[in-house]
C-alpha cells in the first residue's frame, strides 16, 4: 500500500511537471512571435524602451490594483445586441470598405498602401498578443470555407506527383493484403485493410481538393500569379527578407501582417495611447489589429469574442483591441472615459468586452452611420454569441432617432460578438 501511494506521489509529480513544461513552452513560442514583430519596427521608431521593456511596464504591479470599475453606458450593450455589430456593418457597406479573406488578400492590401504597418513597440504602445495564433503553415487561398495551399508551377507539379506516388502505395498494399487476407482471413487483416482504404480516400480528396482550384486554367493562372506576387513581397517586406520555403520566417511574415491596420483607425489608436501614456506613463497595450477571414475563423475556435460572419470587422483594418488584463481601476476609468469621448463625438464604435478587451471600430469620415443604415444591417449582425460583463443598472444610450432613444442598456450580462 505505502509503495502505491509512493508510486501516485511520483506520478503525480511527472504530470505536473509535464503540464509546467507544456506551459511554458507556450509562452516561449508566443514570446518568440511578439519578438518576430519586433524585428520589423522600422528605423523611424522612437520609442525610448525595448518591447520586452515595454511589456514589463505593461504587466507590472499597481499599488492601485483593486477596487470596483464602472462601465459607462458608452461601452455597454445596446438593448438590441445586434446594434453593435450592425453599426459596424453599416459602415463597411457605406464605404465599400474592403475586406481580406486570407493572407494573400491582406498582402494585396499593405502592398496598395490601404493598410500601414506598426512597429511593435512605441512610446505611447506595444503590440502585446498580436498574431499570437499565426503559424507556420504555407500559405492558402481562402474560399468558400474552404483553404487551398497556394503553389507556384514547379510545387503544383510536385504536389500531384506526390499524391500520384501515395496512391499508387496504398493501392499496391491494399492489392497485397486482400491476397493475404483469402489465403489467411482473420479481423487484423480486414481492420488493417480498412485503415488503408480511409488513406486512400483522404488522398483522393486532397487531389480532388488541387484540381478544384487549379484544374480550369484561369482559376490555376491565378493562384499562380498571386503565389508569385506573394514571393516577391516577402522577398522585402518592411526592409526583411523571408523565405516562404522555411516555416519559421512563414511565421514571422504572418505576425508582421497582422501588425497592420488602416490610417483612420491607426490615429485613433495613437490618439488615446498618447492620453494614456501621459496619464500613467505606460505603453497602451493593443492586442488585435487586422485579421483576414480565414484567421478569425481559426482563433474563433479559442476566442468566443471572436465573431464568424461574412465581414468581421477586424478583416476590415479598422478595428483594434485594447487590452485592460494589468490594468488597475484607475486606469480603466480613465481609458473608457477617453474611449467613451469619441464615441459621443461619433468617430467610434466601442464596447468593454469580457475578455479582458475593448474592441475598437473607427468610422471612416469620423461619423456615425445612420441608424437607417445601421437597421438594414440587422439582420447579418445575427451572429451566435457569447457572454459579456454585468451592467449595474439600465442606462439609456444617446442615439439620432425616437426610436434609437428608446433603447436601454440591460441590467443582467448580455451575450456579444465582434
Amino acid at each position: 500500500m505505502r509503495k502505491r501511494l509512493v508510486l501516485l506521489v511520483i506520478l503525480g509529480a511527472i504530470a505536473a511537471g509535464a503540464t509546467w513544461a507544456v506551459a511554458h513552452f507556450t509562452a516561449i513560442r508566443r514570446n518568440y512571435r511578439q519578438q518576430a514583430a519586433v524585428d520589423l519596427s522600422n528605423a523611424s521608431n522612437s520609442a525610448s524602451y525595448t518591447w520586452a521593456e515595454a511589456v514589463e511596464k505593461v504587466k507590472a504591479q499597481r499599488a492601485d490594483a483593486g477596487g470596483p470599475v464602472e462601465t459607462p453606458p458608452e461601452l455597454r450593450h445596446y438593448s438590441d445586441r445586434r446594434w453593435f455589430l450592425a453599426t459596424q456593418l453599416a459602415e463597411v457597406a457605406r464605404h465599400n470598405v474592403p475586406t481580406c479573406q486570407d493572407f494573400v488578400d491582406l498582402a494585396a492590401m499593405i502592398e496598395r498602401g490601404e493598410l500601414v504597418s506598426l512597429p511593435a513597440v512605441t512610446d505611447t504602445y506595444v503590440l502585446y498578443g498580436v498574431g499570437a495564433k499565426a503559424d507556420e503553415s504555407a500559405f492558402s487561398r481562402y474560399q468558400e470555407e474552404h483553404s487551398i495551399q497556394l503553389l507556384g508551377a514547379t510545387e503544383l507539379a510536385d504536389a500531384y506527383r506526390r499524391l500520384d506516388e501515395q496512391r499508387a502505395k496504398v493501392e499496391s498494399r491494399i492489392a497485397s493484403l486482400k491476397v493475404q487476407t483469402v489465403r489467411r482471413a482473420g479481423s487484423r487483416g480486414r481492420s488493417a485493410s480498412g485503415k488503408l482504404e480511409q488513406e486512400l480516400n483522404a488522398i483522393a480528396k486532397e487531389k480532388a481538393d488541387l484540381d478544384q482550384f487549379y484544374g480550369k486554367p484561369e482559376k490555376r493562372e491565378k493562384l499562380l500569379h498571386e503565389y508569385e506576387s506573394l514571393r516577391a513581397l516577402a522577398k522585402n517586406f518592411g526592409g526583411r527578407a523571408f523565405n516562404l520555403d522555411e516555416p519559421s520566417d512563414r511565421e514571422a511574415m504572418k505576425v508582421n501582417m497582422l501588425s497592420s491596420l488602416r490610417p483612420v483607425a491607426l490615429k485613433i489608436l495613437e490618439q488615446v495611447a498618447s492620453a494614456y501614456r501621459r496619464q500613467f506613463d505606460r505603453p497602451l497595450p493593443v492586442s488585435s489589429l487586422v485579421r483576414p477571414e480565414q484567421y478569425q475563423r481559426k482563433l474563433s475556435r479559442s476566442n468566443r469574442n471572436a465573431v464568424r460572419i461574412d465581414t468581421p470587422p477586424h478583416s476590415t483594418g479598422l478595428a483594434f483591441d485594447i487590452d485592460y488584463r494589468y490594468m488597475s481601476a484607475a486606469e480603466q476609468t480613465f481609458l473608457m472615459a477617453e474611449l467613451a469621448r469619441l464615441k459621443n463625438e461619433g468617430r467610434i464604435e466601442v464596447i468593454r468586452e469580457s475578455n479582458a478587451n475593448y474592441h475598437v471600430f473607427a468610422f471612416i469620415n469620423g461619423n456615425r452611420p445612420s441608424d437607417g443604415l445601421i437597421a438594414a444591417s440587422l439582420d447579418e449582425a445575427q451572429a451566435p454569441v457569447e457572454a459579456h460583463h454585468a451592467v449595474s443598472k439600465p442606462t439609456k444610450v444617446k442615439s439620432r432617432s425616437t426610436k434609437a432613444r428608446k433603447r436601454t442598456v440591460r441590467s443582467r450580462p448580455r451575450k456579444h460578438r465582434r
